[in-house]
């Protein structure tokens, strides 16, 4: 099973449409990668698809980098009962 970190990136490439290699845990979803709003919202509700989780939509939104992101999915995860590999 990939770690969250690397499952994270693959959503974010899906959905942006760029390779996952090109995606570093310091970046912005949207200054770095392109996010539009739209697209971020559709972010949120893939990584609730990928991990089986449901996210406060706010504080998902709020959520600027792919480090913050990972580490926000991994306690929304250990809140829920989900299953993790670091």
């Amino acid at each position: 099973m990939a770690t969250v970190e690397e499952r994270v990136k693959s959503v974010a490439a899906k959905v942006l449409k760029i390779s996952p290699e090109q995606i570093k845990n310091e970046h912005s979803f949207t200054a770095d990668l392109g996010a539009e709003s739209i697209q971020s919202i559709e972010l949120v509700a893939m990584f609730e698809e990928e991990f089986a989780i449901e996210m406060d939509e706010d504080a998902a939104l709020a959520v600027e980098t792919v480090g913050k992101a990972a580490e926000f999915i991994t306690k929304v995860c250990r809140e829920q009962g989900i299953e993790i590999e670091q």
